[in-house]
């Protein structure tokens, strides 16, 4: 009879535990933010958690990734960032037997880093998350998702001003803009396996072609 009550006892505060954890995740002000290439989606990231005096992520995802896989963070930068060949998402579960792939391996250890080093940035604090898919890896913390776009004459203009030492035209800048979103809407839509950009994915998505990011982001801040 004892064993039975304490075992009750046990089982209800584990449930307890679970309940307090998960309560704690959605309290939590997680902002992810998806952007297109030269929409100023980074630099409204940066404001927006200094409006809101959180946390703030970016490139320091890679730099983590790096020190944990002991591999250089260009490397790193490429295989998350570009169209790289991989069997199958790390967050999909099946067992079957492959013949072993060093590169595969290698580029699975990232993923798996990735998701592993967002998911302990969002544990630590409130905070505003760039890209990697942040929005469908910490989809239980329930975050303010946003995603920023611009017309394509805005994003070349904001190219420009970014980088004063750029001589494209403004032709190879819309190749270059074109084939940067291109490969984060593979990347998206291979890991998460939904559209990048798509409205139904994204609690606010926002047109920044022609407007001060600053005002953006103080807006936004108010309105969280």
């Amino acid at each position: 009879m004892h064993d039975k009550i304490y075992g009750r006892s046990y089982r209800y505060k584990r449930y307890c535990k679970k309940i307090l954890k998960e309560r704690e995740k959605l309290m939590k002000k997680i902002i992810t933010i998806s952007r297109e290439f030269g929409s100023g989606g980074r630099e409204l990231a940066r404001r927006l958690s200094e409006e809101l005096t959180i946390a703030y992520y970016d490139r320091e995802i890679i730099t983590e990734i790096a020190k944990q896989t002991e591999l250089s963070e260009s490397y790193v930068q490429q295989i998350v960032e570009t169209d790289s060949v991989i069997s199958f998402p790390i967050h999909v579960a099946r067992s079957f037997y492959v013949l072993p792939d060093p590169l595969e391996e290698q580029n699975r250890e990232i993923f798996a880093a990735q998701h592993r080093i967002i998911k302990e940035m969002a544990e630590k604090s409130d905070c505003v998350i760039v890209g990697r898919c942040s929005d469908f890896i910490l989809k239980e913390y329930r975050p303010f998702r946003i995603f920023v776009y611009a017309d394509m004459e805005s994003k070349i203009q904001r190219c420009k001003e970014r980088t004063s030492e750029t001589d494209l035209s403004d032709s190879a800048l819309k190749k270059e803009i074109l084939k940067i979103d291109k490969n984060r809407a593979w990347y998206y839509k291979f890991y998460t396996r939904q559209i990048w950009g798509d409205r139904l994915n994204y609690d606010l998505c926002i047109n920044t072609g022609g407007k001060d990011i600053k005002k953006i982001a103080v807006s936004i801040s108010k309105f969280l």
